[in-house]
């Protein structure tokens, strides 16, 4: 992956061998030379994001947004700036309005840039050490999630300098493209331009011989020593259509040959007995929980590292996921991991922190979602989701299907009634908040749910199934207990 990217980099920047004089006196040309200088820099750091050790650190944290922002504003905005600027002129047949102001803009943005990176990279480094930090006790010094964010807004505000500092810069490019085009003449010219007609008496060389024939190697070799000296890639430029074609049958193909067996081969796809189906209720609160874009903030995979099994439980395991679809891992926490928040707080907790977060966990940044305390939940809206859930796969009873409305009605009078008696209001069971509340008390508890015993078990059986689900909170084998360990090791 580096050496395609350098490879591009250094042949931009390197084209300037000799006229790098021309950087300082052409302010357009700073935007390509920085453009490609962050292409470079953006193209090293994504590999090596992928090594363990630095994934470990990084994954979840600001590291990634000041990574991805590295590239989008100073790789990609920064090229499309500099084009747009050298087009402008060209386009609109007069001069730019103003090359003080596009100078202007470099400054601006690349300042931006900076303010917007530097400040989220350290943010970023200051979480994934926070998060890992334990003491020689093996206790985590700071188990409260919330301390490592009150740790680092500080340094988001400097990313909204920054980016406010870039949006200036795009307004001045706005400003210059409108006078650029005021200022156009009031008949543009028409260029015509020529190319020499394709010959119809091109003939393709004759087909040369190989190099080796006195040489006593395989005829195989030989034929292709022949491929090598011909110019069979010009025959295929001159079939375009065709060489579309065969290259699109190619990937097409290719792709099949990768995708069909993980759906068709049953054991391609892991299972865990007790991992069951969303409840309709359930169901329709994960829609919700996707629609108000809570995995912006929130994550729910928990990684087989000893720090984050220590603050949040047992790390997850892929079967967990066969019913989500698409899965909520997230790449990015603001907020606590939720894959295993299940019955971790109760049903009126939540919603207090539905209503206002800082009642419930003093200095937390989550905004108040007040709004599902007071929406109304479509309760004719989830038979689509449970059928759709049934069609990919989702094992339901015939009443789940038949009778949904009523299903999920009486799991929300559960709810309903444990919020009264917790002490908060009474009849919620017609709220959207409801529903979100049984998604999230669902989350992560399958794992460690009792195996139903078979129809024909005897009371022995059962008994035996029981004793076995007790341990279910812990590793099966030493092969499931041992990512956490090494990865705890190698910390």
């Amino acid at each position: 992956l580096w050496m395609p990217s350098w490879g591009g980099m250094i042949n931009g920047l390197l084209t300037l061998r000799g006229a790098w004089h021309k950087v300082a006196a052409d302010p357009v040309l700073k935007f390509f030379v920085v453009g490609v200088t962050f292409y470079g820099m953006s193209t090293f750091e994504g590999p090596m994001l992928s090594i363990k050790s630095v994934n470990s650190l990084s994954h979840y944290t600001d590291w990634t947004i000041a990574h991805v922002h590295s590239g989008a504003l100073g790789w990609n905005g920064f090229m499309a700036f500099g084009m747009l600027y050298w087009l402008l002129p060209r386009i609109f047949q007069t001069k730019l309005w103003s090359t003080k102001l596009v100078s202007l803009h470099f400054w601006t943005g690349t300042i931006g840039i900076l303010a917007y990176i530097i400040p989220i990279y350290a943010a970023g480094l200051m979480q994934g050490l926070m998060w890992r930090e334990m003491d020689e006790m093996g206790n985590l010094v700071y188990p409260d999630f919330v301390e490592t964010i009150q740790e680092i807004v500080w340094l988001w505000w400097f990313r909204v300098l920054g980016g406010t500092l870039y949006v200036g810069g795009v307004v001045m490019l706005c400003v210059n493209a409108l006078m650029t085009w005021m200022g156009r003449p009031s008949t543009y010219e028409v260029p015509v331009y020529s190319a020499p007609a394709l010959s119809k008496d091109y003939v393709d060389s004759p087909i040369p011989k190989s190099g080796l024939e006195d040489v006593p190697m395989l005829d195989v070799a030989k034929g292709l020593s022949v491929w090598a000296k011909m110019g069979w890639h010009r025959r295929w430029e001159r079939l375009p259509v065709m060489f579309t074609v065969l290259t699109t049958l190619a990937v097409v193909l290719a792709t099949l040959f990768e995708l069909v067996p993980t759906f068709l081969i049953r054991s391609n796809i892991p299972t865990i007995a007790t991992v069951k189906p969303y409840t309709p209720l359930e169901l329709a609160g994960r829609a919700i929980f996707v629609s108000e874009g809570c995995y912006n903030c929130h994550s729910q995979m928990i990684r087989p590292i000893v720090a984050e099994t220590k603050r949040y439980g047992e790390y997850s395991k892929p079967g967990e996921f066969i019913y989500d679809r698409p899965f909520q891992w997230g790449s990015r926490r603001i907020g606590p991991d939720l894959a295993r928040e299940g019955g971790r707080n109760s049903s009126f907790w939540h919603w207090r922190h539905f209503e206002n977060p800082a009642d419930v966990s003093p200095g937390s940044v989550m905004p108040s979602y007040g709004h599902l305390l007071t929406d109304t939940l479509n309760y004719d809206e989830i038979a689509p989701h449970v059928k759709a859930a049934w069609q990919l796969g989702a094992e339901y009873s015939e009443e789940d299907l038949n009778n949904t409305k009523e299903v999920a009605f009486k799991q929300a009078e559960k709810i309903a009634a444990e919020i009264s008696t917790q002490g908060g209001p009474a009849n919620t069971m017609d709220k959207q908040a409801v529903a979100m509340i049984a998604y999230l008390q669902r989350i992560g508890i399958d794992l460690f749910a009792t195996p139903e015993p078979k129809a024909d078990a005897t009371a022995g059986d059962a008994a035996e199934a029981e004793s076995a689900a007790g341990s279910a909170a812990e590793p099966a084998n030493e092969s499931e207990a041992t990512p956490a360990e090494s990865a705890g090791e190698s910390e």
